[in-house]
């Protein structure tokens, strides 16, 4: 039942019509926005001015410009671990490779699985039918180095979900939905500084990602925005002692979705209705810029430009760069997603080999994110 509750949630939000919608839906897809490395998990989701390892094709693929050696990783988590669903998981697959003369150029997978799922008449609980409901996404990036500390960095990514193909909802076939989307990225990076005697180190970075046309999963007039995301950081990395074996990283991540749609009055027989519908992506990015109004049940809520920020803050200290431990804390307004929790991580490094794995402790008990784990294993070769 709770599996069904949460499928019942995700196809609500992008399959039903539009005015009934409003605004509490602004994007679909929204698993292009599960942050998939452990390491930045672990830091309050920040990563977008570290990004320099093979996760930067996630947080910042211009941090591959200052990249030279080759690298896979991979991260799992059992997804919404408190709805004790076996089959509910995220997976991300993620490998880079330098090419003498070109850059270095890396290339994801990532799988969302939503499991088998049961439909039923509305009202009897009599099956139908049974399908399996998933997402995944597969993306190409390239970074390179404008000068000694300034990159660029793209990604092109191809979308594809299939929530509850082949069922019907409002008398509407629902099909699978496809898109494609592009990252536009760049990293600044310092020269190395003295500070109180030991060298430091300051970036920043900012990351423009899922930028696209939407995605429908019945007609056009149902075409839901993707989950464009403008993410800004700075971090600074700091060695403790002149030797550098103890190190350690302060990180900020800044971020806010750049989609949005719009109310339209249709004239309908005798009487005037409300859709809600898509604003054109480029216009979305000079739009997103003023109030914007959430239907929280009956109530409508007015939210400031400076409520629709996500804020994340996060440090890592590494010893030797063998062991690492992470902390952070991430925020979002209560009607822009209400996500507060703390994070905690740690990771090895051995030779050619690492692992990571990041823990979520949310302020409430109930939350779904509460207790997520994820783990990823790297391999540099």
């Amino acid at each position: 039942m709770k599996k069904i509750q949460l499928l019942a949630a995700a196809v609500v939000l992008a399959l039903l019509p539009a005015s009934g919608m409003a605004q509490v839906a602004i994007t679909a897809v929204p698993f292009l926005q599960i942050e998939p490395d452990s390491r930045g998990a672990a830091m309050g989701n920040t990563g977008v001015a570290i990004a320099d390892n093979a996760a930067a094709l996630f947080w910042n693929p211009a941090g591959l410009a200052f990249q030279t050696d080759n690298q896979a990783s991979i991260t799992h988590s059992n997804w919404l671990a408190n709805f004790q669903v076996d089959d509910l998981f995220y997976d991300y697959l993620v490998g880079k490779y330098y090419v003498e003369g070109l850059g270095t150029v890396g290339a994801h997978l990532t799988y969302l699985n939503l499991g088998e799922q049961i439909q039923t008449n509305e009202d009897s609980p009599d099956i139908i039918s049974k399908f399996n409901s998933y997402e995944l996404a597969f993306g190409l990036s390239y970074g390179f180095q404008m000068n000694e500390n300034l990159g660029l960095g793209t990604s092109l990514r191809l979308i594809y979900s299939s929530l509850a193909s082949g069922t019907s909802v409002s008398q509407q076939k629902v099909n699978p939905g496809s898109s494609v989307a592009v990252d536009l990225a760049m990293l600044y990076k310092s020269d190395p500084f003295d500070l109180g005697g030991n060298q430091g180190h300051f970036s920043a970075g900012l990351n423009l990602s899922n930028l696209g046309p939407g995605i429908q999963y019945t007609d056009n007039a149902q075409k839901d925005p993707l989950p464009t995301l403008l993410r800004f950081g700075i971090a600074l990395d700091y060695n403790l002692d002149p030797q550098g074996y103890n190190r350690i990283t302060i990180a900020s991540d800044v971020s806010k979705i750049m989609a949005r749609k719009e109310a339209i009055e249709v004239q309908s027989g005798d009487s005037v209705r409300t859709e809600y519908r898509m604003i054109s992506p480029v216009k979305a990015l000079f739009e997103s810029w003023g109030p914007l109004e959430r239907n929280i049940g009956t109530e409508v809520v007015e939210l400031s430009v400076m409520e629709q920020f996500m804020i994340g803050v996060g440090a890592e200290y590494w010893y030797n760069n063998l062991f690492s431990v992470r902390g952070g804390y991430y925020y979002e307004d209560p009607y822009n997603g209400d996500r507060k929790y703390i994070t905690f991580g740690a990771g090895l490094r051995v030779n050619t080999f690492g692992i990571d794995f990041s823990y979520i402790r949310t302020l409430e008990s109930d939350h779904p994110l509460a207790n997520t784990l994820r783990f990823s294993v790297l391999l540099n070769f």
